[in-house]
């Protein structure tokens, strides 16, 4: 009688375990979406940078010194 019960109970709990897997998934499926989303912005603030460094004079000009 005890495995039956043990067994009604697993049996209902299953579509709530499974509702949570749904969020975790898609939880996870967020979780990555906003890490590529952020990694893109990283990436194309380091290329603006780069940019910006190339066409902008550095402070280590020679063409100002007068030795």
């Amino acid at each position: 009688m005890r495995r039956i019960l043990t067994l009604i109970a697993l049996l209902a709990l299953a579509p709530a375990l499974s509702g949570c897997l749904v969020i975790g998934a898609t939880a996870l499926a967020a979780d990555v979406a906003i890490g590529t989303a952020g990694a893109a912005v990283r990436t194309a603030g380091a290329v603006g940078g780069a940019a910006i460094d190339v066409v902008t004079p550095g402070d280590d000009d020679d063409d100002d010194s007068e030795d």
